[in-house]
């Protein structure tokens, strides 16, 4: 009510000065070594460590645990490479801030290569959201099975289906795909954090408890026999389709990055969380996946917590389920700002008239803060959520899935790109000693994920034809 007594008639939508969607005059960055750390792993324990138990049964006792590590390390170096293409012209006193890889990729590699690389890393950030929705409907219905066999016995059908699931997990993603961007994520990407801990230090709790309980070490050095050398070669294929989807996180390094206040200079602290998030994502994975191999042998199911391996207790079972969706609602945030980062920076920069484009309104709500709405965030947020739920709704299938996107990804994204700008970053003249090394490393990883590729693509069309 208003002083004499008149209606506030303050509307609902209120009508703001329009933005850019660049960052404020005097915008102060904040973020130091521990948010960038979570951040990373945010992004990178994902739903890929659910399925690294199968993939190491797939490799055996000596490939699996090394595939790991070569993959870590890989990941290490391409990740240190790309933190040197943040600031140019140089590395840590340059005056231009690449805020986003393409942004990166555009000023050392020219406009030529954005094309190929947008169409990359959109792909690789559109897949990864898809993965996500396939996960945390597996993770739901595991809930509710683990309750029925609890109930029921272990013998019982306990038979559900998914697609509710990643409807309603695609109704909470369009709610909280409003927020802004990743200066305003810090709290999700924590909450996020301390999920993955907590699902994947269940897995491996439950994993060593079945070891001790079967008082033997099960698997073999080959892995799971399989009824011909050429099957054998594709499930090998996926499987380190799905060891390379668990690992990289090129294509959201450089918005991490642009969180972080300095000094000191961002490329060492980035370097430095790195080193630090890969260190502990691996040893995770390399306890999560040994553990599951050596619990269940030949036996190791696709995900981990959700191919009922484990019954018992079923409350652990759930709350580890529990945080998994958790993570991935919090995850799925962390791959989908750089997309509406980049459509709304074009869309603004096209039609910087439209108010539909550029202007924000301040939705006002009995009880709740007042927010800020944008029509073109609105619109585009939901038609992309919605159209990652369709297509995860026609493809539910974890693992081949994990191991098509991570085969495809991994080369161009993770390897080529920050191994062509390090190049233009250090002025390295071909058929040096450096630029040779870095070559033939590029040239290993592009074999391997062709490899990958191939099996990984057979194993979706085969599983989406036993479906039909």
């Amino acid at each position: 009510m208003g002083e004499d007594g008149e209606v506030d008639k303050t509307p609902l939508l209120a009508d703001t000065p329009s933005s850019s969607g660049q960052l404020p005059e005097g915008f102060k960055r904040t973020g130091t070594l521990w948010t960038a750390i979570t951040h990373i792993i945010t992004g990178v324990i994902g739903s890929g460590v659910l399925s690294l138990a199968w993939s190491v049964a797939q490799l055996g006792w000596i490939a699996g645990p090394l595939a790991l590590v070569c993959l870590a390390g890989i990941t290490f170096i391409s990740a240190s490479l790309l933190s040197d293409c943040y600031r140019s012209p140089d590395p840590e006193q340059g005056h231009t801030r690449n805020k986003t890889y393409m942004d990166a990729v555009r000023l050392n590699l020219g406009k030529k290569s954005i094309w190929v690389c947008g169409l990359f890393q959109l792909v690789s950030l559109f897949g990864v959201n898809i993965a996500y929705t396939v996960t945390t409907s597996i993770s739901a219905r595991a809930i509710q099975k683990a309750n029925c066999f609890h109930k029921e016995g272990h013998q019982a059908s306990c038979s559900y289906g998914g697609n509710i699931y990643m409807l309603l997990f695609g109704i909470v993603q369009i709610i909280c795909s409003q927020t802004p961007d990743f200066h305003n994520m810090g709290w999700l990407s924590f909450v996020a954090t301390i999920m993955s801990f907590s699902y994947a230090s269940i897995g491996f709790a439950l994993g060593l408890a079945k070891v001790l309980g079967n008082g033997r070490i099960k698997g073999s050095i080959g892995g799971v026999t399989k009824a011909s050398g050429v099957e054998k070669m594709w499930i090998v294929s996926q499987a380190i389709g799905d060891i390379a989807f668990a690992y990289p996180y090129s294509i959201i390094l450089l918005e991490i990055q642009d969180t972080l206040k300095s000094p000191p200079a961002e490329n060492r602290t980035m370097k430095n969380a790195s080193m630090i998030s890969i260190s502990i994502t691996t040893l995770y994975y390399l306890f999560c996946g040994c553990l599951g191999y050596a619990a269940f042998g030949d036996e190791t199911p696709g995900n981990l917590l959700t191919g009922f391996g484990f019954y018992e207790p079923y409350w652990l079972v759930d709350f580890a389920n529990a945080c998994v969706i958790v993570h991935l609602v919090g995850g799925y945030q962390v791959y989908s700002q750089p997309v509406f980062a980049v459509v709304e920076k074009w869309f603004s920069q096209k039609y910087p008239n439209s108010g539909f484009v550029n202007n924000y309104y301040t939705l006002k709500a009995p009880l709740l803060p007042a927010c800020k709405l944008n029509l073109l965030r609105l619109c585009f947020r939901t038609a992309y959520v919605v159209t990652t739920t369709a297509v995860a709704l026609v493809f539910p299938y974890f693992n081949q899935v994990l191991g098509v996107l991570g085969a495809l990804n991994f080369w161009p994204l993770t390897i080529y790109f920050p191994v062509q700008m390090y190049f233009v970053q250090r002025n390295i003249a071909p058929w040096t000693k450096k630029w040779i090394v870095l070559q033939i490393f590029s040239m290993a990883c592009l074999l391997v994920s062709l490899v990958a590729l191939v099996g990984s693509v057979e194993g979706l069309i085969s599983a989406k034809l036993s479906k039909a």
